[in-house]
């Protein structure tokens, strides 16, 4: 590349301010309308990097109008003003670029100009303006959530006329305290309910079988990370980076990457429990329930194998959920917490009835 690379927030907050709002502004004048960058995208969530240039690159961004607005038209219009005027690169970076996955639309401009209800009713499968139902938290995954409250707002002049997106993106900030809880419970559950597993598998001599389900751990303890951070735990290519990026995080990445390469079950436990002392010290540090003690136990029943018992933190977190209709909820918790299928969780309509199917299903001891 040689462009010097410019990080695509940095650069769509530039193209705004220099090239787009300027035509808006124009020929549009009192217009109101928001412009942003969020969404789907490594630049949204600040993790793009030279490597990301080689596909689906240049300045981009989103300019919401108001409903009424949308629905008479108007973003057709704008749409074929940036097109006629926008220029043809912007500090060394073409404006209009083909995208991989959408070959029959051509070159195009990717200002994405749309009603702010139709973009967010579209992207997370509910209105946020609206009141937000305990099934519409659960139903969205995580990267969604990270996606529309990460990137950078650059104007918000529906604010002037309505919430505008700083307010629906305020409400998405993070989930409700016992949604929170819920969530969190049902990560540890999945703790719970393989930690024993490596060395089992390590006994009957399957190193290979201890290795896959000592990966399961780490990622799902990375993911507990994240979320005692308050932090939307990202889809896979960015879970590690976003893992890394908190304090907790950061301390637990050595022992997780020890465990990882390790080449015999009694270094892969003895670091596996170094991470789990770390998470429940993490949990404890919340002061979300009382103190649990978080020393691991030497046996399981009276297996030779060092384990948590992360269902401690189940039940401890179900206890101070006040919602009752949160507490009967099952212990499969939020959709990407039990879909680990990309064409799945890219459904609005399976993903609630995913939700809806699980909410029938009530207490820790029913099968998920």
């Amino acid at each position: 590349m040689t462009t010097p690379f410019v990080p695509g927030l940095e650069l769509a907050r530039l193209f705004y301010a220099e090239s787009v709002r300027p035509l808006l502004d124009q020929r549009f004048p009192g217009m109101h309308h928001t412009a942003a960058l969020i969404g789907p995208g490594s630049e949204v969530l600040g993790f793009d990097t030279s490597r990301s240039v080689d596909h689906d690159w240049g300045p981009r961004m989103q300019v919401f109008l108001a409903d009424d607005a949308a629905d008479a038209g108007v973003p057709t219009q704008v749409t074929e003003l940036l097109a006629a005027q926008l220029p043809g690169e912007f500090r060394g970076y073409p404006t209009v670029f083909a995208r991989s996955q959408h070959h029959s639309r051509g070159l195009a401009h990717q200002v994405e100009v749309i009603g702010l209800r139709t973009w967010l009713t579209g992207t997370l499968g509910f209105d946020p303006q609206a009141p937000i139902g305990l099934a519409d938290w659960l139903a969205t995954p995580c990267q969604v959530l990270a996606g529309v409250t990460g990137g950078a707002v650059f104007h918000d002049g529906l604010a002037a006329v309505g919430p505008g997106l700083c307010g629906a993106r305020s409400r998405l900030r993070w989930y409700p305290r016992d949604v929170w809880l819920h969530v969190m419970a049902c990560q540890w559950q999945r703790l719970s309910q393989e930690e024993p597993f490596p060395g089992r598998c390590a006994e009957a001599g399957d190193e290979l079988g201890s290795m896959v389900i000592t990966a399961r751990l780490a990622r799902d303890l990375m993911r507990l990370v994240l979320l005692a951070e308050r932090r939307y735990p990202p889809y896979s290519k960015w879970l590690g980076t976003a893992f890394a990026h908190t304090p907790a995080g950061r301390a637990m990445q050595p022992m997780l990457t020890a465990a990882m390469s390790a080449s015999s079950w009694p270094d892969r436990e003895r670091y596996l429990c170094e991470a789990y002392e770390s998470a429940a010290r993490l949990h404890n540090s919340l002061a979300v329930t009382p103190p649990l003690d978080p020393a691991v136990r030497p046996t399981f029943y009276d297996r030779p194998y060092r384990v948590l018992d992360a269902g401690r933190f189940v039940r401890a977190l179900r206890a101070e959920i006040r919602d009752e209709r949160v507490r009967s909820l099952s212990l499969t918790g939020a959709v990407d917490q039990f879909i680990d299928s990309t064409d799945a969780a890219g459904s609005h309509g399976l993903r609630h009835a995913a939700i809806e199917a699980g909410s029938q299903i009530s207490g820790p001891d029913r099968p998920a």
